[in-house]
């Protein structure tokens, strides 16, 4: 959809629906307002979506690209923000090789850890905000990031199986 959607689009229409619904939200605050914006940002993706991918006539997965560039992972994107970005030139290789490790620990772990750790550090959601995305305490959410990153950093302690 990179090729038919702006993302400062999406986010004009969600600011013109958090405009219409800010009376709803401001009686009910169903979610702390960072959240809410979120999620209305993920409305207006779906909803994009829908568009443009849900009528065959119109489905953008129809449309060729000219340069064949396919949209990464999500993982591919954590590790890529949790391996930084480095900046000369001859270690260009060597930050390749460290995303694609990153990226092979990331699919490894369960649906919950990747979870956590995307909000924490790709989305860079609080411990509270995190907490109440998945509808858990926030000292179990602080317990279960403490563990996802001990299990990710395991993945890469001496001691753990080479990688490939």
């Amino acid at each position: 959809m990179q090729g038919r959607v702006d993302a400062s689009d999406v986010i004009q229409d969600a600011c013109l629906e958090a405009a219409t619904r800010v009376d709803d939200y401001v009686q009910k605050k169903p979610m702390t307002f960072f959240l809410w914006l979120r999620f209305l940002v993920g409305e207006q993706l779906i909803t994009q979506h829908r568009r443009h991918l849900g009528a065959a006539k119109r489905d953008a997965r129809r449309e060729i690209s000219l340069f064949n560039r396919l949209p990464e992972a999500s993982t591919a994107m954590l590790a890529a923000r949790l391996v930084g970005s480095l900046t000369a030139p001859s270690e260009a290789a060597v930050r390749t090789e460290n995303r694609l490790e990153v990226e092979e620990a990331l699919n490894s772990m369960s649906d919950l850890d990747r979870e956590i750790i995307a909000l924490r550090h790709f989305e860079q959601l609080s411990r509270a905000e995190t907490a109440e995305l998945l509808d858990i305490q926030e000292s179990a959410c602080s317990k279960r990031y403490v563990r996802a990153m001990q299990r990710l950093s395991e993945k890469f302690s001496p001691n753990s199986e080479p990688h490939s």
